[in-house]
């Protein structure tokens, strides 16, 4: 099976080109530097030609409502009319868990994506994902100065290696819709991931500072609230291999 992959250079896409290889599948990264550009649709035609199965795992680094729904509106669109174009016979699209509930900019970006999706004409899957092991660290790094203030929130941390297989695995059935929550096997608090970060030298050391935020997400709003498949892999876990 041949299978195009948005965003296959980045974080999640990388391991899900590493699963489709172990599953003996073709995969096809679509990405700048293999010639393909999501927002203007550069390259899509050519990429796609003879693509069985698209899985879009494309993201942006914003916080703001306006470029998360641009870029997810123009990359998903473009994506979606090439897949149709090409005769694509199903697409799977990562998301992210609680986003109807918190709706951060970046999250209403994410749920324009979903919008895209079930509105377009090529069969569709839909998976959301809590956040992955590396979250805390990608907020340490986006917080400057001798502190850190780190929000308080609970989340349910996965492997992103996971998450890639159950995409790769969802990618060779039959179009679910709204695939069932995947999560991480334990609810962590982020201030203490980010404190054991921290102390086990992965990042650099400083003070890590709760901070509450209003709303839904200071009150598990980025929890599954179903019953759904677990990773396995904990937050500690991921944090040993990382200190080897």
């Amino acid at each position: 099976m041949k299978v195009a992959v948005a965003g296959g250079t980045g974080l999640t896409g990388r391991h899900v080109i590493e699963a489709l290889c172990a599953a003996g599948h073709e995969p096809v990264a679509l990405a700048r530097s293999t010639g393909v550009d999501l927002v203007t649709g550069a390259g899509l035609d050519a990429a796609l030609a003879g693509v069985d199965v698209t899985i879009d795992v494309s993201n942006v680094t914003t916080m703001r409502r306006a470029e998360a729904v641009g870029f997810f509106d123009r990359a998903g669109r473009h994506l979606l009319g090439a897949a149709a174009r090409a005769g694509v016979r199903h697409h799977v699209a990562l998301s992210i868990v609680g986003i109807d509930r918190v709706r951060t900019g970046y999250y209403q970006g994410k749920l324009r994506q979903e919008e895209i999706v079930r509105e377009g004409a090529v069969p569709w899957t839909v998976l959301r994902a809590t956040q992955f092991h590396e979250f805390a660290e990608q907020i340490l790094e986006r917080v400057p100065g001798p502190v850190a203030l780190v929000p308080r929130l609970t989340v349910q941390p996965i492997a992103v290696r996971e998450v890639a297989q159950a995409l790769v695995a969802l990618a060779a059935g039959e179009p679910q819709k709204d695939a069932p929550d995947l999560a991480g096997p334990r609810v962590e608090s982020l201030a203490d991931m980010a404190r054991r970060l921290v102390r086990s030298g992965a990042v650099r050391r400083r003070p890590v500072v709760p901070l509450w935020l209003p709303g839904p997400m200071a009150h598990g709003g980025l929890l599954p609230t179903g019953t759904g498949p677990r990773g396995t892999q904990t937050f500690e876990q991921w944090l040993a291999r990382r200190r080897r």
